[in-house]
C-alpha cells in the first residue's frame, strides 16, 4: 500500500498540470484581453511562479516514488526545468510559461497516444508508421503556427495573421527556409526561437525525436516502426536505434556547436558579445538542418567576400545534406571502429553523387554569371559566390548573391539541383541524391546492354529501381499540377513560379523575391509543396498502400514499345 501513494499522488498533481496548462496557455495567447482588465506582467509572473511549483511538487513525488530507468530520466528532465526555469523567470517569466508548456503538451500527448482509449491510438499509429510521420509533422506546424500567431512572436506585438504564421511555421518545421515576413525585422525573440525549435525539431525528423521519447519512456518499439526508422535513417542493416538515436543527438550538438564556435567572431565585430552568440548559434542550427532561415534581411549577402563565413555556413549544409548514416558509417571509417575498414555502398553512392553536383553546379554557375551579376567581381568573389550558391541549392536556401539577378541559365541548373536535393537520412529534402545516381545508373546499364544496376563491385536491388522512378515520376507529377494551379492564381514569369514551387518541394527555401507578393491561394499551395517535400512523396505512397493489402495475382506477360 505504502508504494501506491506516491502513484495516486502523481494523478493527481498531473490532472492539476493539465489545468495549469490550459490558463499557461491562455496567459499566452490572449495577452491582448487579460491586459484590458487585470496587470499582466504581474499575471505573467505567477503563473510561471505556479508552473515551477507545481513542477518541484512533481519531483518531490518522483523522487518519493519506486525507482526505474524511465522515471529517473523524467526525473532528470523535470530538474533541467527547474533550474531553467529558475534561472529565466527573473529575465522574462513568459519563456518560463512557454518551455513548461512544451513540456505539458508532451505529457499531454503521451496520455492520448499511450493511455487514452487503452493504447488503441497508440497501436493503430504504429501499424503505419508513415500516417504517424505525416501526422507528427502536422501536429509540430500547428503548434508552431500558434505561437507564432501570438501578439508576443512579432515586434509589434500584433497577432500575425493565420496564413503567414502557417506559413512560416510550415517553412521552419519542412526546414525549407522561404518566408512571407523578414524573419529577423517581423519577429520578436520569442518568435525567433520558437522558428528556432521548429527548424531543430524539423531537421532531426519528427519520427527520430517521437521514437526517441518512447524509448527514454521505456517504451518497446513495434518492427514495423524499426523498419520505418531505419529506413527514413538511410540503414540497410538492423541496429541498436537507442544507439543510433543518441550518436544523432550527439553527432548534431558538436556539429552545430562547432559551427557556433566559428560564425561568433565574425557577427562579433558589428555586435554585442550576446546578441553575436546568439547569431551564431541561429545561423549554425539553420545551416545544419539545411533550413535557410536568416536573421539578416539580405540572407548573407554582405558575407559574400568573408571566406569563414562561405566555408563554414557550406560545411554545415553539406554535413547535414549527406545524412546521419553516412555521418556515422564516415566517423567508423576513420576512427578505426571497425576491424575491417570498408564504406557502405550507401556512403559511397552519396559522397560519389553529391561530390559530382557540387563541381557541376559550380562550374556551370560560374560560366553562366561570369559576365552578368559577377561581371565586377573578383577572381576569389566569383569562386566563393559559385561554390556557395551551388551548395546552397541542394536544400539550404542562405544566398550570398541577388537570386532575382540570376540568368535563366544559373536558375534552371539551380532548379535541377533543387529538385535532385540531399540524401536519404538527413537534414534536406528533394528526390534524394540516391534516387538521381539510381535513374543515372539504369540509364548506364540500358546504354551498355546490361540487365542489372551495380557499383562500385555491387549489384543495386531492382526494388530500389522500381521506387527511384516511382519517385521521380510522382514527384514531377506534383510539381506539375501545382505549378499548373499557380499559373492560373498568380500574375508572376513562368521562371519565377517554376522555380519558387521547385524550392518549395526541396525544401530549400531560395526565392526570386515573389514569395510574399503571392496570393492566399499561392501561400497555401506552396505551404503544401513544402509539406509534401519534407515527408517525401513517397511516404504518401506507403501511408495509402499499407491499407489496401491485395492477393498476389501473376498475369501473363505481354511486351510492349517503349520509346
Amino acid at each position: 500500500m505504502p508504494e501506491k501513494k506516491p502513484s495516486k499522488f502523481l494523478k493527481y498533481i498531473e490532472s492539476i498540470a493539465y489545468l495549469l496548462a490550459l490558463w499557461s496557455f491562455a496567459v499566452i495567447f490572449l495577452e491582448s484581453i487579460f491586459t484590458a482588465f487585470t496587470d499582466y506582467h504581474s499575471l505573467e509572473f505567477f503563473t510561471a511562479l505556479a508552473n515551477l511549483i507545481l513542477i518541484f511538487i512533481t519531483i518531490l513525488g518522483r523522487m518519493s516514488s519506486p525507482d526505474s530507468r524511465s522515471k529517473r530520466n523524467l526525473l532528470i528532465l523535470d530538474l533541467t526545468l527547474l533550474v531553467l526555469g529558475g534561472i529565466l523567470i527573473s529575465y522574462h517569466p513568459k519563456f518560463v510559461i512557454f518551455f513548461l508548456l512544451i513540456r505539458q503538451t508532451y505529457f499531454t500527448m503521451q496520455y492520448l497516444i499511450f493511455r487514452s482509449f487503452e493504447g488503441k491510438l497508440y497501436k493503430v499509429l504504429t501499424n503505419n508508421p508513415p500516417v504517424s510521420l505525416m501526422l507528427s509533422f502536422a501536429a509540430v506546424i500547428i503548434i508552431g503556427t500558434v505561437l507564432l500567431m501570438l501578439p508576443s512572436a512579432s515586434v509589434q506585438g500584433r497577432v500575425t495573421p493565420f496564413m503567414d504564421a502557417l506559413f512560416t511555421a510550415t517553412s521552419a518545421t519542412c526546414v525549407t527556409g522561404l518566408i512571407v515576413q523578414d524573419t529577423g525585422g517581423y519577429f520578436s525573440l520569442f518568435g525567433q526561437l520558437v522558428i528556432l525549435l521548429l527548424i531543430q525539431i524539423g531537421g532531426l525528423g519528427i519520427m527520430t525525436i517521437s521514437t526517441a521519447f518512447a524509448l527514454i519512456m521505456g517504451r518497446r518499439l513495434t518492427l514495423k516502426l524499426e523498419n520505418v526508422m531505419q529506413t527514413v535513417m538511410g540503414e540497410s542493416q538492423r541496429l541498436d536505434l537507442f544507439q543510433l538515436l543518441k550518436n544523432i543527438v550527439i553527432v548534431t550538438i558538436l556539429i552545430e556547436g562547432v559551427g557556433a564556435i566559428l560564425l561568433f567572431p565574425v557577427f562579433l565585430r558589428s555586435m554585442s558579445s550576446s546578441w553575436a552568440m546568439y547569431n551564431a548559434i541561429f545561423h549554425s542550427v539553420s545551416a545544419f538542418c539545411n533550413a535557410g532561415f536568416s536573421l539578416f534581411s539580405d540572407s548573407l549577402i554582405s558575407f559574400v567576400d568573408n571566406p569563414l563565413v562561405n566555408f563554414t555556413i557550406s560545411t554545415l549544409i553539406l554535413l547535414g545534406g549527406i545524412g546521419f548514416a553516412v555521418l556515422i558509417d564516415l566517423y567508423r571509417y576513420v576512427m578505426h571502429v571497425d576491424k575491417v575498414r570498408k564504406l557502405t555502398l550507401h556512403t559511397k553512392i552519396v559522397l560519389t553523387t553529391s561530390a559530382a553536383l557540387l563541381v557541376i553546379g559550380f562550374i556551370s554557375i560560374y560560366i553562366a554569371e561570369y559576365s552578368s551579376v559577377m561581371e565586377d567581381f573578383s577572381i576569389s568573389r566569383r569562386i566563393l559566390s559559385s561554390w556557395f550558391q551551388s551548395v546552397t541549392a541542394r536544400t539550404a536556401g542562405f544566398n550570398t548573391v541577388d537570386i532575382s539577378a540570376l540568368g535563366s541559365s544559373s536558375l534552371l541548373v539551380m532548379m535541377a539541383l533543387m529538385f535532385i536535393g540531399a540524401s536519404p537520412g538527413s537534414t534536406g529534402g528533394g528526390i534524394k541524391t540516391t534516387t538521381f545516381a539510381v535513374l543515372v545508373l539504369s540509364l548506364v546499364s540500358l546504354l551498355r546492354g546490361r540487365r542489372e544496376l551495380s557499383l562500385f563491385n555491387r549489384r543495386i536491388s531492382l526494388s530500389n529501381y522500381r521506387e527511384a522512378t516511382s519517385l521521380i515520376t510522382l514527384a514531377a507529377g506534383i510539381v506539375f499540377f501545382i505549378v499548373f494551379v499557380l499559373f492560373l492564381t498568380e500574375q508572376q514569369a513562368f521562371e519565377k513560379l517554376l522555380f519558387e514551387a521547385i524550392s518549395a518541394f526541396g525544401t530549400v527555401g531560395l526565392s526570386t523575391g515573389i514569395t510574399s507578393e503571392l496570393t492566399q491561394i499561392g501561400k497555401m499551395l506552396i505551404t503544401i509543396l513544402m509539406y509534401i517535400g519534407r515527408i517525401g512523396p513517397l511516404t504518401l505512397i506507403y501511408a495509402l498502400s499499407m491499407r489496401n493489402r491485395q492477393a498476389k495475382l501473376n498475369y501473363a506477360e505481354e511486351k510492349i514499345a517503349i520509346g
